[in-house]
């Protein structure tokens, strides 16, 4: 400013300078304290998969090379639990946390009770040799090869999941396994081994599952904006459909608790599943109508209050979806190790299916509650925050059409993946608001005609405001991601195992 006091001018200088010094040095502690909780964390992990080595070279007692398969079998076994837990319980709780209905810490501890408790409560006492039955082995290998299959795959698959965790990339854990042992079983025995019927049902579920999930949550949410958020009288139209909406997701999640969460320990046919669940709505509409109203009398009529209704519902059915998680895709870190485990030994043989012995699942378990501990914050932020922005109606319609997505694939006998349904269902939601939201819809009354420098500025408003409310860079990077998994993983299994064997051919 024209006639300031120069003395003041340098005082305003030296101050910027200050703030600007001490700005860069929180930075760069913050950046040393940083890589110091990754150093202790990854200190906390090697210590976990020593243990494992250590607890199984003492327990078991086998031939030397036997005994060192195991122990090798077991640490990896873990370390892919570890990448599990760091990767895939990101697709559950993301959406809580973006949502602002779940801290990351609450997310954390929640998701690895839940996962833990699912795993070991429900997780699969039997579980197919061959993951889904991507490889035949009778008459094409030999017990030896299918063990160094299943241990090229499983390090395989940890390997890429790591890889996409430190990108930041969500991707499927058990394509990841299914392509191991796809790449590793190509090598040991060439094509006739692969079963590429299920490998074209895989390869259907890289669409059918984010469409399907997409479709779904933009579904539900379009109904709540529609009858609720964007009426006059929130709080009546909040009384009315509410308790409809609960009574769909208690429904919703008695039947995939049913079919998913529980089929290892309670296995209801299809009628009783359905009875279930039609019995479910009348009963939580009913109890969930004196719910609302109470909650009511202390909200206001504006779209912040009316976010309160969803955030009990969500916190639970997120919880439910991480004890199903654990449930089912403990298998995907323990199935090939409980392989290995059924093959060694006198009376070991190539088995149709196996049984998993608890320590197997503890392993599995003990790994994804350690990873999610350890390693989950950041990709939970990613999914949650970084796609596009939640609040609890958004993430609330994730997690239920995450249940629902799963319910009809299922019944539909449709291959699904999990990740791809509750990422699906966030980009679904986030182009739902772009539509909506996009303010670039903007026409002249008939008959108004503008001048050409008002002309200008209205278009040049128009595209202004025409906001991307998904981030592009994440979708083409996570679909990128899906697409490359399976022939990824299969090409780090095929060549891990090549050098396995070879290394073990020239002891």
């Amino acid at each position: 400013m024209q006639g300031e006091d120069p003395n003041r001018i340098e005082q305003k200088d030296l101050v910027n300078r200050y703030v600007n010094d001490l700005r860069r040095f929180a930075f760069s502690q913050g950046q040393v304290l940083t890589q110091r909780s990754q150093w202790l964390y990854l200190g906390i992990a090697a210590v976990f998969l020593a243990l494992i080595g250590i607890v199984i070279g003492n327990y078991f007692a086998l031939e030397n090379q036997q005994t060192l398969i195991l122990i090798s079998a077991a640490m990896i076994g873990g370390y892919m639990a570890l990448n599990i837990g760091a990767n895939d319980v990101a697709n559950n709780m993301g959406p809580a946390v973006g949502g602002k209905v779940l801290t990351i810490t609450a997310a954390v501890i929640i998701a690895a009770v839940c996962e833990s408790l699912g795993a070991l409560l429900a997780g699969g006492d039997v579980v197919k040799t061959v993951a889904k039955g991507i490889i035949t082995p009778k008459g094409f290998i030999t017990l030896s090869e299918l063990r160094y299959v299943m241990l090229s795959a499983l390090l395989a698959a940890a390997l890429w999941i790591n890889l996409a965790t430190f990108f930041n990339a969500p991707v499927s854990t058990t394509h990841s396994i299914v392509g191991g042992i796809l790449g590793a079983g190509l090598v040991a025995a060439g094509f006739n081994v692969v079963d590429w019927n299920t490998m074209l049902k895989i390869a259907s579920s890289w669409v059918i599952s984010p469409v399907l999930g997409g479709v779904i949550a933009a579904s539900i949410l379009l109904i709540i904006k529609l009858k609720i958020l964007n009426v006059h009288d929130k709080i009546s139209a909040a009384k009315r459909w509410l308790p409809i909406l609960y009574a769909l997701m208690g429904a919703a999640f008695v039947a995939y608790m049913s079919m998913k969460g529980l089929k290892k320990i309670w296995k209801p046919s299809s009628t009783e599943i359905i009875f279930y669940s039609f019995l479910a709505l009348p009963i939580f509409w009913f109890f969930s109508k004196p719910i609302v109203n109470n909650q009511s009398l202390h909200l206001e009529n504006n779209k912040k209050d009316i976010y309160n209704f969803f955030n009990i519902p969500l916190i639970i059915g997120v919880s439910l979806l991480c004890f199903a998680h654990g449930a089912n895709d403990v298998a995907n870190a323990v199935g090939p190790l409980a392989a290995i485990v059924a093959s060694l030994g006198e009376n070991s043989e190539i088995a149709s299916k196996v049984t998993i012995p608890f320590w197997v699942i503890l392993i599995g378990a003990l790994g994804i509650a350690l990873g999610l501990l350890l390693f989950g914050p950041k990709l939970i932020k990613t999914v949650g925050q970084k796609v596009t922005r939640l609040n609890a109606p958004r993430a609330y319609c994730v997690a239920l059409s995450s249940a629902i997505t799963v319910l009809i694939a299922t019944s539909l006998g449709l291959p699904v993946s999990s990740t791809h349904i509750a990422i699906g269902s966030i980009f679904g939601i986030g182009f739902l608001r772009e539509y909506l939201e996009n303010p670039n819809k903007k026409k002249l009354r008939p008959g108004h005609k503008l001048n050409k420098t008002a002309e200008d500025a209205f278009f040049k408003v128009g595209i202004r405001h025409k906001r991307r409310l998904v981030r592009r860079r994440f979708l083409y990077s996570i679909v990128a991601g899906w697409i490359g998994t399976v022939p990824a993983a299969a090409c780090l299994s095929g060549s891990i195992y090549f050098v396995l064997v070879k290394i073990l051919n020239m002891a």
